[in-house]
């Protein structure tokens, strides 16, 4: 672990009313927050997807409901990706209603989504060690043998994945090299911009990734109820969103 140069001061915390909030998309003036709202992995219908304001407000609770556990997000012009246990829901954002879903065969465990600037989208298997890419509504095999995978982020040219025990850059034969040790798995992933990165660990534990690989230790909840699930980043302002799980909130932290 890197002697630490960066540090965070939190900000505000929502309302504890947010079930089982399991990833955070900062979009302008509004944060996307999915709600798990049951088990981590049923398909019981309880799930959807909230609204907050940037300000820690409480907008609206079931902006999109009928999803089963619906974990990472990715937005492309006006629709938002759901990852959603074996499926992808494609919200339309103008209409505030899910469009279409798309089937990811073979897939059980869908759980972080990413999206490139050309509009390609990348959701990851965390149970079968996997990562699809979706064009055109059509899922291809992209990445495998990632144990854990969780956390996925596209960056310029490159994309990058959260394991079990470390991060990893994707190479073009769906296989992987090691960034970064992991000793607590990973699950969110956001780049700040500069060949730096944020990443946590979902029992509590949110780090400062360099371009180098070595990190540091920013955040240590581990002992709480509030976890540190699939964080949301805003580069302008140094924000970073944490969704809590268990503590049924987000809460801001101001990178320093």
């Amino acid at each position: 672990m890197a002697k630490a140069q960066h540090s965070v001061t939190k900000l505000w915390q929502t309302d504890t009313v947010l079930n089982i909030p399991e990833s955070v998309l900062h979009e302008k003036d509004v944060l996307y927050v999915s709600l798990i709202d049951g088990d981590a992995w049923a398909a019981d219908g309880k799930g959807g997807v909230g609204t907050v304001s940037i300000d820690g407000k409480i907008k609206n609770t079931s902006w999109i409901t009928g999803l089963n556990a619906p974990k990472g997000m990715a937005r492309v012009g006006d629709r938002l990706y759901v990852a959603d246990l074996n499926e992808v829901a494609v919200i339309d954002i103008k209409k505030g209603a899910i469009d279409h879903k798309i089937a990811i065969p073979g897939a059980a465990w869908l759980n972080d989504v990413t999206a490139d600037k050309k509009g390609t989208v990348y959701v990851t298997d965390s149970k079968n060690g996997t990562a699809y890419k979706i064009e055109g509504d059509k899922a291809t095999l992209f990445l495998e043998g990632i144990k854990g995978i969780n956390g996925i982020k596209a960056v310029a040219d490159k994309v990058y994945v959260l394991g079990g025990d470390a991060m990893y850059l994707a190479g073009n034969d769906k296989k992987a090299t090691k960034f970064a040790e992991l000793e607590h798995g990973g699950d969110g992933l956001e780049p700040i911009g500069n060949g730096d990165f944020l990443a946590t660990a979902w029992s509590g534990y949110l780090y400062y990734i360099k371009a180098d690989g070595t990190k540091e230790l920013l955040l240590d909840t581990h002992e709480t109820k509030n976890k540190t699930a699939d964080i949301g980043y805003d580069p302008k302002t140094r924000i970073i969103y944490v969704p809590t799980f268990l503590g049924k909130s987000v809460v801001a932290y101001k990178l320093n």
